[in-house]
């Protein structure tokens, strides 16, 4: 019978389609990375989503990430991309997480329901925790590094973490994981060397504050305001997904 991901299927075929169908993902952090993960996993049939951030759409996140829309602005991200997700895939089930995640929490998600883990958050202590709890439990989790201040998409590629290198939050995850030694651990990152961000005081989220009510800033506490753009945490997003897909297929 044809459906939305009969052209999938030709190239996957049936039998990878309903593994596809019976997996659980879990996204932690629904950004310029995230979203775009969210977007391609559920357009390839994934069946099962846990989405966990905290935050709401802001005006600023309109230049790259998939779910931010004029409409959407002041919303929590996991309402709105599980209402985007629905709307795909009406069969699709998601939950949602509104919260931070930290280690604090950590025990207050069913790790073990997971077949996939995305970490697609910012924070170091929570990016260790995400790794910890995949060695724990046995399931493969794939990383996004540093995209903030990158313009050069083409550079991405998915490698050990042990293999990186010039990127600066690869350099602190290298360091962390080996302390707790784990072994192995897979980011996609890129070898670009971050630009520094143009000091420009009329568009600083430091002193013109546009966060939606009832947000905690996050930005105006920064050393420094990351850059972006529409193409590269997109780029990193979706190579993310394909290696979902190519190893829930392959399983």
């Amino acid at each position: 019978m044809l459906t939305q991901f009969s052209r999938t299927q030709l190239l996957y075929g049936k039998e990878a389609m309903a593994k596809l169908q019976n997996s659980h993902v879990a996204i932690f952090g629904l950004g310029g990375v995230g979203g775009y993960v969210g977007e391609a996993l559920v357009r390839s049939g994934i069946g099962s989503f846990d989405l966990i951030d905290d935050d709401k759409i802001c005006l600023t996140n309109l230049n790259r990430q998939i779910i931010a829309t004029f409409d959407t602005v002041g919303k929590y991200k996991t309402d709105v991309m599980k209402e985007r997700m629905l709307q795909i895939n009406p069969k699709v089930n998601v939950q949602t997480h509104q919260c931070f995640f930290l280690p604090e929490n950590a025990n207050d998600f069913s790790f073990e329901d997971y077949d996939y883990i995305i970490d697609a958050v910012d924070t170091v202590s929570a990016k260790i925790e995400l790794v910890l709890k995949a060695q724990e439990h046995n399931i493969p989790i794939i990383s996004s590094m540093g995209a903030g201040n990158k313009v050069d998409p083409t550079q991405f590629k998915i490698i050990d973490i042990y293999k990186t290198k010039v990127c600066p939050l690869a350099k602190v995850m290298r360091r962390e994981l080996k302390k707790r030694h784990v072994k192995k651990f897979k980011v996609v990152y890129s070898e670009e060397k971050p630009i520094r961000p143009i000091d420009d005081l009329s568009i600083s989220c430091r002193t013109h504050c546009i966060c939606p009510p009832g947000t905690k800033p996050k930005c105006t506490i920064r050393r420094d305001i990351p850059g972006s753009n529409a193409f590269v945490p997109s780029t990193v997003g979706l190579i993310i997904a394909s290696k979902v897909i190519k190893d829930l297929t392959s399983k």
